[in-house]
């Protein structure tokens, strides 16, 4: 008999990450299914299902929301905690912030490597899977990186990790 592995990518997430992912969690499973709950009822007073968009949009946006809340158990399932070291960080991690300088833009910037579900470029907090966070992962200060981004290749320095 063939051994079956759990082949679910693991999410790796921040202690406040995986917070966030368990409030959302636990507010589409309660406010969530209970407001869509109220609207396909509501929908259903309006007559022949058949014609009726107000119940087809409320049945597929139950559908999108247990689609999410599956995505959240699952990934709740497979959850790796980002711990933060003691002491200096020496090398580029998840969980950190990078400065790197840009050679093709002169400038400087910094970014916090974070796992792909607590990404977003805003706040300037990339994944670990993107171009740019691949390049960096494992590199020290003063290394010369160069990722493969769709736009082309961007060259960066390491000036400083940081916790």
């Amino acid at each position: 008999m063939a051994k079956v592995t759990n082949l679910a990518k693991v999410t790796k997430v921040t202690s406040d990450g995986l917070k966030k992912l368990q409030d959302e969690l636990e507010h589409l499973k309660t406010v969530g299914r209970a407001e869509i709950a109220e609207k396909i009822k509501i929908a259903r007073g309006y007559g022949d299902l058949s014609e009726n968009s107000e119940y087809d949009d409320a049945k597929n946006e139950q559908a999108k929301m247990e689609a999410r809340i599956n995505d959240l158990e699952l990934m709740l399932k497979n959850v790796e905690i980002i711990s933060s070291t003691k002491g200096a960080v020496k090398k580029v991690r998840v969980g950190v912030k990078v400065k790197v300088y840009d050679e093709e833009f002169k400038e400087e910037c910094e970014y916090t490597i974070v796992g792909s579900t607590e990404a977003n470029p805003h706040e300037q907090k990339i994944s670990d899977e993107s171009p740019i966070g691949k390049a960096l992962l494992g590199k020290k200060v003063d290394d010369e990186v160069i990722a493969e981004t769709p736009g082309g290749e961007i060259k960066l320095r390491i000036l400083a990790i940081s916790k």
